[in-house]
């Protein structure tokens, strides 16, 4: 049995780690609920955008647009979206398996891949493996990513998509459902208009929907409307993300807290208990030696 000297030590040392996982607890909770009400505010945003994305691809007027055009799928580039920390649970190991699930499939079909990464995490995992090629990496991206890198990686993958350098754009990311529920999913980004909402229902032939009439032109209208909504979508992605990360961090370091708890009550018991046997064995000595000189 480890020593009270021992037992104090380690008692003070995992409660001075319980104090840090609950500050940790702290920050991500608080880092959650602003991260959770901007995924909100901009989701009907992002929806609307697929919609209409979905609703023009059916009318049939995209069907020159570079960012429209569906080809047999050779190269894929994947936007792969993870955490620039750990300590988030089963964040990341989530994203890892999605990641590497999409790999294998493409593999399988002979369909090679190029990949973007947001994340250290995400750039660490993929750089290790064999075969896969980095084109690159964006790190410590605000909760709200905006500015020069959110457009750099938008006209990336414009660019890419527009030349034919790859054939279609999925990303793999998590999808922010609730504080308690966070799925790693991959989505289709480009061809424009490939994913369909969940409620979307095909235009008919005969509906007034097909007497669209666009002004000043299909082209100008298509020019700024998709990298517009193609953006929307990235960004919202973005933010689901950074969202579902602090939901995962928060939970986690809330087990931990918990658990850390345990263990000191445990230690403490412990300790008790080894005290309560050096008690007794010093009062069994004093006791066999009184006896020793009565005799």
């Amino acid at each position: 049995m480890a020593s009270t000297r021992q037992l104090k030590s380690r008692i003070r040392s995992v409660s001075n780690t319980k104090q840090i996982t609950r500050a940790m607890q702290m920050v991500a909770a608080s880092k959650m609920r602003r991260a959770q009400e901007s995924t909100k505010a901009s989701a009907p945003y992002a929806a609307a955008g697929n919609d209409l994305l979905m609703r023009l691809a059916a009318h049939g007027a995209t069907n020159d647009h570079p960012l429209f055009v569906r080809r047999t799928i050779r190269k894929r580039l994947i936007i792969f979206v993870a955490a620039d920390k750990g300590l988030a649970g089963a964040y990341n190991a989530n994203l890892f398996k999605r990641y590497l699930e999409l790999l294998k499939r493409d593999e399988e079909r002979g369909v090679t891949n190029v990949t973007l990464t947001i994340g250290r995490k995400a750039s660490q995992f993929a750089t290790r493996l064999k075969g896969v090629e980095v084109i690159g990496s964006y790190d410590d991206l605000p909760d709200f990513p905006a500015g020069v890198a959110f457009k750099t990686i938008l006209s990336t993958v414009i660019e890419m998509y527009s030349s034919k350098q790859v054939d279609a754009v999925t990303m793999v990311y998590t999808n922010f459902v609730s504080s308690m529920t966070q799925l790693a999913r991959s989505e289709r980004l480009l061809p424009a208009g490939t994913t369909l909402a969940p409620d979307f229902t095909e235009v008919a032939p005969d509906s007034p929907e097909q007497d669209v009439k666009y002004e000043p032109s299909v082209e100008e209208v298509l020019d700024g409307v998709v990298s517009r909504m193609i953006g929307a979508r990235v960004f919202q992605a973005l933010l689901d993300a950074r969202a579902s990360e602090h939901s995962m961090r928060m939970i986690a370091m809330k087990n931990a807290t918990d658990n850390a708890g345990d263990l000191v009550d445990d230690l403490k018991l412990a300790m008790n208990k080894a005290r309560q046997g050096a008690i007794t064995q010093e009062i069994s000595e004093i006791s066999s030696g009184v006896e020793a000189m009565a005799q």
